[in-house]
């Protein structure tokens, strides 16, 4: 009898330990040459921001590249404490006449006026060992988004491996500031994870790197042979937050 009580509660905690992992949906607007952006933004900071709010989702980023190449893409970051909150936030959405009041003139804007054509989603499940979205200091103003893609699914989750048992204990050492971890379950270029690093500016980007590069736990696991072949490219962008994101 003991023994089952024990059981019983070894799997209430497995359970609760993982229904803690936040689900995260990062969606890439491609934004129209030449046209204003105007109703665009007014929409997602004074219509869909405060509705998320409303259904209890914080810690919202926008943000834009740093760079100015074309089409100017702008890129929506919402973290959902779970896929249940998720689908409960959509069907809200749907019949919060507030939210539809403050998307009047977004819904209502001419085709040809319209700020962007389509825009892509992506959904991720947060690591084990980074479940949450760490909110950045006030002060940071570079943020590095990271793709890591695997040549297949054992490769992805050696990756996966390596930084839930390792790399996160070498990027608290050398001050790497993560936002935050997912593991992508739906999205383009699968399998692959993606991560958000914030940064004061880009020294700081440069002399914390060359830290991590460094330390003898990274020059140790690199060279496992578990670890071998896990990365079969890596796409990264710098962006920096409009003015009302709440990362």
């Amino acid at each position: 009898m003991i023994k089952k009580i024990i059981l019983i509660s070894i799997l209430l905690f497995s359970f609760t330990t993982s229904a803690q992992k936040e689900m995260y949906e990062l969606r890439v607007y491609e934004l129209k040459f030449g046209k204003s952006a105007e109703i665009f933004h007014n929409y997602i900071e004074k219509a869909l921001i405060p509705a998320l709010n409303r259904q209890e989702i914080f810690n919202i980023g926008i943000f834009e590249e740093t760079s100015d190449a074309l089409p100017k893409k702008v890129y929506l970051f919402i973290p959902y404490k779970s896929m249940e909150a998720y689908q409960i936030t959509f069907e809200a959405l749907k019949t919060d006449e507030t939210f539809k009041k403050d998307s009047k003139a977004y819904n209502e804007t001419e085709e040809q006026l319209f700020p962007y054509v389509r825009y892509t989603t992506s959904f991720f499940i947060a690591f084990e060992g980074f479940p949450n979205v760490i909110k950045p200091n006030i002060d940071d103003t570079v943020f590095e988004l990271r793709i890591y893609e695997g040549y297949n699914e054992d490769a992805f989750q050696r990756k996966v491996k390596m930084f839930n048992e390792s790399e996160f204990k070498i990027f608290k050492d050398v001050g790497l500031r993560p936002v935050f971890f997912g593991e992508q379950i739906a999205g383009n270029q699968m399998p692959n994870l993606t991560y958000m690093l914030a940064f004061k500016d880009m020294k700081d980007h440069d002399v914390t790197w060359e830290k991590f590069g460094q330390h003898p736990d990274w020059q140790r696991i690199v060279n496992l042979k578990e670890y071998a072949n896990t990365v079969s490219n890596i796409r990264r962008v710098f962006l920096k937050p409009i003015s009302y994101s709440k990362l």
